[in-house]
């Protein structure tokens, strides 16, 4: 196959799992892709077998076709690769590694279930059959796999000590179990039913049946509100909303490593503006490499804050933007601040269950950048990009609000 048959795949640039098909409609291969478009011409590259491998190259030298099944997430990609690669063991998958050392995701057949990150070839060691209830991958990648868990512990809360619930040598070590920091409580004959539903929707959605799930979270939710429980409805929907909005950027991250050059990282950056609290405004602006994407450009009107409280506004702000899942994620979040506001993009962040680093910019008092707030490695990489977003947003805020204060003036 050559660069050329695929002019008759219109390969879309989202999310997904492909597969190279052979001569006969054998699936050679099996991968997924944060953007399918990209990952896929990136095997036709003259240099594909130093980049990948000699037996990668000979696949796609084999093959006739590619064909693709697009998801909504690099996430769910991962895990539809994962049960395809299983379901279909294609020959160039099983070839290229060796599955002893992948991870597994295993659930195990107590009383009150534990999810467990185990090695292939620990699985028969630790376990005999009829004490996994549920067993999902292999998962080739480690690293990728294990962020992918981050994830979903954000949306759901699971049990994942060594020791299964009740057989804790002492009290010390009861208390200071992991679960107890991830949800706040042991697990007691009161609160099982709503663990093992926990349990439940975890299975769905590495079975792949994120609707199916969706559906019965909505069911709940529904349920619950007519029972006037409507602080536990809002639990569920802001599940629902993160279910239906996962933002994957540490997958993203690691899914492009060898294909840096193929995307451009979309940066967003938030300002707030105000004269001592009155005529408080709000903005977004986005940077795509190092060029300022003015038509995605976004004005708020805050309405929930009184006084100064900038920390306050940006939340009110990210709550609004994230409303708008037509609007493309960022994968990096810049506010101009501090501490305080970094904190509050991140509370946001954590409700909604979205994984997105955020970077404060620190100003002094001529408002001139001192300081970034932010890991290393995003400083270093996207430093230019950091500041030009920042500077866009404060002059987009400044004007904003001039003409807010211009028309009120005027009005009256």
């Amino acid at each position: 196959m050559i660069k050329a048959d695929l002019t008759e795949t219109n390969l879309p640039a989202c999310p997904g799992v492909y597969f190279f098909i052979g001569a006969r409609n054998e699936i050679l291969y099996i991968g997924k892709a944060t953007n399918l478009r990209t990952r896929v011409r990136s095997y036709f590259a003259a240099d594909i077998k130093e980049k990948r491998s000699e037996l990668i190259d000979q696949m796609v030298q084999k093959a006739r076709r590619v064909d693709y099944t697009a998801t909504d997430s690099t996430l769910e990609a991962l895990i539809l690769e994962t049960n395809l690669i299983r379901t279909h063991k294609p020959h160039y998958n099983t070839r290229s590694k060796d599955d002893k050392s992948y991870n597994h995701l295993v659930i195990t057949n107590e009383y009150f279930p534990r999810v467990l990150v185990v090695r292939g070839k620990d699985l028969t060691e630790q376990f005999a059959a009829e004490e996994i209830k549920y067993h999902f991958g292999p998962f080739p990648s480690g690293q990728l796999f294990r962020e992918a868990l981050k994830i979903v512990r954000k949306i759901f809360k699971y049990y994942d000590t060594k020791q299964p619930v009740g057989e804790e040598k002492s009290r010390v070590t009861k208390g200071k179990i992991d679960f107890n920091r991830q949800i706040g409580l042991y697990p007691k004959e009161e609160n099982r039913d709503e663990y093992l539903k926990t349990i439940r929707h975890i299975t769905l959605f590495f079975q792949g049946k994120k609707k199916q799930l969706v559906r019965e979270l909505e069911r709940e939710m529904m349920a619950l509100a007519k029972q006037e429980a409507f602080e536990a409805a809002a639990q569920v929907k802001r599940r629902i909303f993160a279910l239906e909005h996962i933002q994957d950027i540490a997958l993203i991250r690691d899914d492009t490593k060898v294909y840096r050059d193929d995307r451009r990282v979309r940066i967003e950056a938030y300002d707030v503006a105000h004269l001592s609290g009155s005529d408080m405004v709000g903005v977004m602006t986005v940077v795509e490499g190092d060029e300022p994407q003015k038509s995605e450009y976004r004005k708020f009107k805050i309405q929930s804050v009184n006084g100064s409280n900038d920390p306050a506004a940006l939340i009110e702000i990210l709550e609004r933007r994230l409303q708008h899942p037509e609007w493309p994620y960022p994968q990096l979040i810049v506010v101009d601040g501090s501490t305080a506001q970094k904190n509050a993009a991140e509370h946001v962040l954590r409700k909604l269950g979205l994984v997105i680093p955020v970077v404060a910019v620190v100003k002094n008092e001529q408002h001139k950048p001192e300081r970034l707030i932010a890991a290393k490695k995003v400083q270093e990489q996207f430093h230019d990009q950091i500041l030009l977003a920042n500077a866009e947003a404060h002059r987009f805020a400044v004007s904003y609000h001039r003409d807010k204060r211009r028309k009120r003036y005027t009005q009256s």
